[in-house]
């Protein structure tokens, strides 16, 4: 099968690129290779991927309208899975063109070249920052979530609108997933899992915000993988004991998440325990866009694909410190 891939020289379009590779399939990625965090280390995900039958690359930006459309005249992909997005939280309070710039204007090319290359199923990523400040957790696809609290999380809300009205309009099946607090090895140095580590190791203090008074539901990056191989299998609509006959557009929304959030200390905990060293913590308050707690209802994703995440935090915090120790010799 032939299926794009594109952020492959992101975190998560890494390890599903390799994946799909894996299992014979063709995957053309792309990526833009911006700067946002270290170009080295996405270079040495994609020297990894290079070597992987059934792939290539292409540096593209998926803003670049004219560049998309001709990626996908000239491929015909029967699958495309977006990965590829401004990432960070706090980073859209200092640069929100460019979160408008790829979430925005890059989704509906995607969408457009979906709509004219007819693309089987698009899976896109959306993020659990769609949940704001809701309070009732675990945190449902059912839920309202009409009160994002950063860039970040509206843009991500606007992709799964705009994915809904391509759906309703011209019958590409979509699927959106929220992905909560991913991480693992080759993580994002701009996450907590690699900011912590690096510096715990390094004997400098890390941050702790709003007194440690902050949960989240961490979910290893192969149960993250995991998820997107399976339900990319599985295109809306379907039928099944509570949905026999489906009305309306062929879209839908999972959870993607271990489903039982950790206090931040508690991770911090994890960490010292991995590397055998105790940080240095200083508390600082709540940061804008930032919110208290996430929580995965993962059961639809569950009883759609029969998968559930369910790798111990301990035990994919122990991953990454050894892949951290090795890959910058620590």
């Amino acid at each position: 099968m032939k299926i794009l891939v594109t952020g492959a020289a992101g975190f998560i379009g890494f390890h599903t690129t390799r994946r799909l590779c894996e299992a014979g399939h063709e995957v053309v990625g792309v990526d833009n290779l911006n700067d946002y965090y270290s170009v080295e280390l996405k270079l040495a995900r994609l020297e990894r991927l290079q070597s992987l039958p059934g792939f290539s690359f292409l540096k593209l930006d998926i803003a670049n309208r004219e560049a998309m459309a001709t990626l996908f005249r000239e491929h015909r992909f029967e699958r495309v899975i977006h990965l590829a997005a401004q990432a960070g939280v706090r980073y859209s309070l200092d640069n929100p063109h460019a979160y408008a710039d790829s979430n925005l204007t890059g989704f509906v090319n995607i969408l457009e070249g979906c709509r004219h290359g007819d693309v089987k199923h698009l899976v896109y990523a959306s993020s659990s920052s769609v949940y704001g400040m809701n309070s009732k957790v675990p945190f449902s696809t059912e839920d309202a979530v009409d009160s994002p609290v950063s860039l970040y999380a509206a843009t991500k809300r606007a992709n799964e609108l705009m994915a809904h009205t391509y759906a309703h309009l011209y019958g590409i099946p979509v699927t959106g997933l929220r992905f909560f607090t991913v991480y693992g090895p080759w993580g994002r140095p701009d996450m907590a899992p690699f900011k912590f580590t690096k510096a715990i190791l390094e004997g400098q203090p890390i941050d702790i915000y709003n007194g440690g008074d902050m949960s989240r539901d961490f979910t290893y990056v192969d149960d993250v993988v995991e998820g997107i191989v399976r339900i990319q299998d599985c295109p809306a609509p379907y039928a099944d004991e509570s949905d026999e006959v489906r009305n309306g557009p062929p879209a839908r929304l999972f959870n993607i998440g271990l489903g039982s959030p950790v206090r931040l200390l508690d991770f911090v905990g994890c960490i010292e325990a991995a590397t055998g060293v105790q940080a240095i913590k200083q508390m600082k308050p709540m940061q804008p866009g930032d919110v208290p707690q996430t929580w995965a209802d993962a059961s639809a994703l569950a009883h759609r694909t029969g998968f559930r995440p369910a790798t111990p935090l301990a035990e994919g915090v122990a991953h990454f410190v050894d892949w951290y120790r090795s890959f910058y010799g620590v």
